[in-house]
C-alpha cells in the first residue's frame, strides 16, 4: 500500500463522516447540538389542537432510565437498564427516529451489583453521537464508545476503576462532552474532578490535578471568554473552569451554597457564566475576562429568583427560563440586568405547570411537568406566561407509579418532539403535515 493509501485509509477511520443536509436538523447530545437547550428545528406549530400534536409513534423497550434521547440522523440512540436477580443491567437502545423500531441494543457492562431500587430507575445520562460512533455513560461509571450504525463496542472504561472517580450519591448523572478529537468527562476525586481522554481509544490525555471536588451530576460546557478556551461545569462544591488545552484549574467559585446534589448545567451568554442548583442554593452570574495567562471571573451577583433542582433553565435573548422550587414556581429573569450587584427582578412568574424541565425550539418554551407528565408549549416572551397548546401523555410506564417523578428533558429534533417517562418513549409531529 502506498503512503498515501495509508493516509487515506487511516483518515478514513478516525474522521466523522460527513452530515447531510437533514442531519443539521439534529439534536446529537444532551441539551443539543451547543448543549444550551436550543433545538434548530424550524417550521413548528404555533397553535395546537385542543388535544395536543398528533402521536406519531410509541416504543416501550427502553427499559428503566431518566435519561434523555440523542436524534443524528437515522438514528435515535437511548439508555436504559433492567433489573434482575444478579443486578441491574445496563444497555444501549438505538431506534429508527422515523418509526420507532429497534436498529440495535447493546448490553454495557454495569459494574456489580443493585441500584435501581435505592438511587431510582436506571440510568440519567444522554448519549453523545459524534460522527460514525456514540458514547454513553452508565449510572456506576461504565463509559462505552460504539458503533453508531451496528452498537459493536469500540472501547470501554470505568469512572471508578480506570480513572480513580468516586460515584456520586446518585450515580453517575453527567453526559460526556466531545470536543474535535477529546471525551471530557467527570470521574471527579483526588486523581483531578474532570478528565480529557482521546475519543478513540479512550486513553487519558490529562487530569485536573489542581481540581479535586467530587463530581456533581452536572454536564461540562466550553467557552473562549476571557480569550481562553475553557471547560466549566458544576460540582458538589463549585462552579469551576479549567484550560481546555491542560485542564489546569482557571477559577474557581462557591457563593450559592451548593448543598445535596448539584445538577443543572451551566449556561453561557458572552463572556458571562449563569449557574443555578437547588435545596435552596438560588443562582449566580459571574463574567469572565482575561487575567494574566490565565482567566477570572468576578461575580455580578448572587440570588434566589432562580433555584432551579434539575429540569435546567433556557436562555433566550437576554433573559433566563425555567423553574424555581424555592417559590414552586416558573421564572423569566432579566439576567443581565443587574444594577450595583442587585439580582434582577423576575419579568413574569407562574404557577400554571408543576415543576419539570425545559426545551427551546422556534420560538417556543417547552416544559414538561415531572409529576404528571403535562407539556405546556408556551412563547418565549418576557411579557407572560402565553400557552400555545398542551399535552398529556397518553399512557405511562408500570415504573412511573414506582418511581415517582418523570425527569428526562423534552428533546425537539427533525419537527418532533420526544418525550419520555420511565419505560416508554413517544414521538409528536410539530409540524402538523
Amino acid at each position: 500500500m502506498s503512503p498515501l493509501c495509508a493516509a487515506l485509509l487511516a483518515l478514513s477511520l478516525t474522521a466523522p463522516a460527513p452530515k447531510s443536509a437533514a442531519a443539521t436538523d439534529d439534536w446529537p447530545q444532551w441539551r443539543g447540538p451547543n448543549r444550551d437547550g436550543h433545538s434548530p428545528s424550524t417550521g413548528l406549530l404555533k397553535s395546537w389542537p385542543a388535544d395536543g400534536p398528533k402521536v406519531l409513534w410509541k416504543s416501550d423497550k427502553l427499559g428503566a432510565g431518566y435519561g434523555s434521547v440523542a436524534v443524528a440522523g437515522d438514528k435515535l440512540v437511548v439508555l436504559g437498564a433492567e433489573d434482575d436477580k444478579e443486578g441491574t443491567k445496563e444497555f444501549a437502545l438505538c431506534l429508527n427516529p422515523a418509526d420507532g423500531k429497534q436498529v440495535w441494543r447493546t448490553p454495557i457492562e454495569t459494574a456489580s451489583g443493585k441500584y435501581l431500587y435505592q438511587w431510582g430507575s436506571g440510568p440519567r445520562s444522554t448519549p453523545t453521537i459524534d460522527g460514525d460512533f456514540v458514547y454513553v455513560l452508565g449510572a456506576k461509571g461504565d463509559l462505552l464508545c460504539l458503533k453508531l450504525g451496528d452498537g459493536k463496542p469500540v472501547w470501554a472504561k470505568n469512572l471508578v476503576t480506570d480513572l480513580g472517580g468516586g460515584v456520586p450519591t446518585w450515580g453517575y448523572s453527567e453526559s460526556v462532552l466531545i470536543d474535535g478529537d477529546r471525551l471530557i468527562c467527570t470521574p471527579g476525586g483526588q486523581k483531578g474532578t474532570i478528565a480529557s481522554l482521546d475519543k478513540r481509544t479512550g486513553d487519558v490525555r490529562w487530569r485536573s490535578t489542581d481540581l479535586r471536588d467530587p463530581a456533581g451530576y452536572s454536564s461540562v460546557v466550553i467557552t473562549d471568554a476571557g480569550g481562553t478556551k475553557q471547560y466549566v461545569t458544576q460540582t458538589m462544591q463549585s462552579v469551576c473552569s479549567v484550560r481546555a488545552d491542560d485542564g489546569k484549574l482557571l477559577w474557581r467559585k462557591a457563593d450559592i451554597g451548593y448543598r445535596i446534589a448539584v445538577i443543572p448545567t451551566p449556561v453561557i451568554y458572552q463572556d458571562y457564566v449563569f449557574v443555578t442548583a437547588g435545596y435552596q442554593a438560588g443562582c449566580e452570574l459571574l463574567k469572565l475576562s482575561k487575567d494574566g495567562d490565565g482567566v477570572k471571573a468576578d461575580k455580578v451577583y448572587t440570588g434566589k429568583a432562580i433555584a432551579n433542582h434539575h429540569g435546567g433553565v433556557i436562555r433566550v435573548g437576554e433573559h433566563i427560563y425555567g423553574h424555581c422550587e424555592l417559590a414552586n414556581h416558573w421564572v423569566c429573569l432579566p439576567f443581565l440586568k443587574s444594577k450595583d450587584g442587585e439580582e434582577p427582578k423576575p419579568e413574569w412568574t407562574s404557577k400554571k405547570l408543576e415543576k419539570g424541565s425545559i426545551t427551546y425550539a422556534d420560538g417556543l418554551l417547552f416544559c414538561y411537568g415531572e409529576r404528571t407528565g403535562d407539556l405546556a408549549a408556551i412563547e418565549a416572551t418576557p411579557k407572560d406566561w402565553k400557552e400555545v397548546g398542551r399535552l398529556k401523555l397518553p399512557e405511562k410506564s408500570k415504573l412511573e407509579r414506582r418511581m415517582g417523578q418523570i425527569w428526562p428533558h423534552p428533546v425537539v429534533a427533525h419537527g418532533k418532539l420526544w418525550l419520555r417517562d420511565h419505560e416508554m418513549l413517544f414521538c409528536f409531529d410539530l409540524t402538523g403535515k
